[in-house]
């Protein structure tokens, strides 16, 4: 039996997004970020606020990738504004400890995307490069929210 078409999605399955909407190359460590760490000028309003209130890029990242990781598709309220992730990491940053939460939530990030990289270099870039890492991950999950077909 030999089938010409693929099979169409139908009612009530989840249909998943692209992970990697650039098509980078992926080997067995997999591929690069989609976008460099020092790339914040392709979301310039997300870098803003991740330089001057952290918890809230943070917040809507995390609310963002958790959304896609069990529901299979965007967020509709895109994070929210000021969540429980943020008014927590608001407090561990407060206490000098945010970059920890960060550094937890990038290699989830990098894990569900299938991004090279490990534990140090999670440290290093959230420890020393908070706005620029939180802009990072803030673009990842946008590109995967963007191949659902709408604007996020």
């Amino acid at each position: 039996m030999s089938y010409t078409q693929q099979p169409m999605a139908t009612p009530g399955m989840i249909v998943q997004g692209n992970r990697n909407v650039r098509n980078l190359p992926s080997d067995a460590e997999g591929r690069e970020w989609s976008n460099g760490l020092c790339g914040c000028c392709d979301a310039p309003g997300t870098c803003i606020v991740a330089w001057c209130c952290p918890c809230i890029t943070y917040g809507k990242v995390k609310r963002r990738y958790e959304h896609l990781n069990s529901k299979g598709y965007p967020d509709p309220e895109n994070g929210g504004c000021c969540n429980s992730d943020c008014v927590v990491h608001g407090f561990v940053t407060f206490c000098g400890f945010g970059w920890v939460m960060q550094m937890m939530n990038r290699g989830n990030i990098r894990s569900r995307y299938n991004i090279k990289g490990g534990g140090c270099g999670d440290c290093c870039a959230s420890f020393w490069c908070t706005p620029c890492e939180l802009t990072q991950e803030s673009i990842e999950v946008e590109l995967e929210e963007q191949s659902y077909g709408g604007k996020h």
